[in-house]
Order: structure tokens, then C-alpha cells, then sequence
């Protein structure tokens, strides 16, 4: 365990816009919080942007943050949205969630 509760880390809400989808954005998201540790979900929203929800170390949530940032080829991320909150600890694993 952590110093002051290092472990439970926080929760980063995150939105992506620009060319996000059909481009295997949510699977390239999936794969990165699963090699970092993280717990969460991405979907793709309905107005073409996509919508992240990780919990983990911060240290961690920061390098996903980056990735997000980068995207994978094929995509070109116009803007990233991130807001922090502390963790709830209400996910198990990493999932790809349905479109809303």
C-alpha cells in the first residue's frame, strides 16, 4: 500500500474529438489502460467523439492522458477534454462500453 492512500489514485473523464472513430480508437484506448493497470471504460459518442472514464495511480492516468493525446495511426485528435475526480473504485477490468 501507498503513503496516504497513493493506492486508490484518482478518475480521469475524458473526451476526444476530431477523426475518433472507425479508426480503432476504442480498442487503442483499451489496450493502453490495460498495460498501465487502469480500470475503466471508452465509448464512442453519438456527435463523433469519444469518452474515456479510467481510474488508477495518477502517474498512470497522466501517461493514458498522453496517449490520448497521440491517438492511434489513422486517427487525428483535434481536442482533449480531461476533468479529474477522485476514485469511486466501481470498475472491474477495462471495457469497451456501447455508443450513446
Amino acid at each position: 500500500m501507498g503513503e496516504m492512500g497513493e493506492e486508490c489514485g484518482g478518475r480521469l473523464h475524458v473526451t476526444v474529438e476530431g477523426r475518433v472513430q472507425g479508426v480503432g480508437f476504442r480498442y487503442f484506448v483499451t489496450r493502453a489502460a490495460m498495460g498501465l493497470g487502469l480500470t475503466g471504460w471508452v465509448r464512442n459518442r453519438y456527435g463523433g467523439a469519444v469518452e474515456v472514464v479510467a481510474e488508477g495511480e495518477r502517474v498512470r492516468l497522466e501517461k493514458l492522458l498522453a496517449s490520448l493525446r497521440r491517438g492511434p495511426s489513422g486517427s487525428s485528435v483535434r481536442s482533449v477534454h480531461p476533468r479529474w475526480k477522485e476514485a469511486a473504485g466501481e470498475f472491474v477490468g477495462f471495457k469497451v462500453r456501447r455508443t450513446v
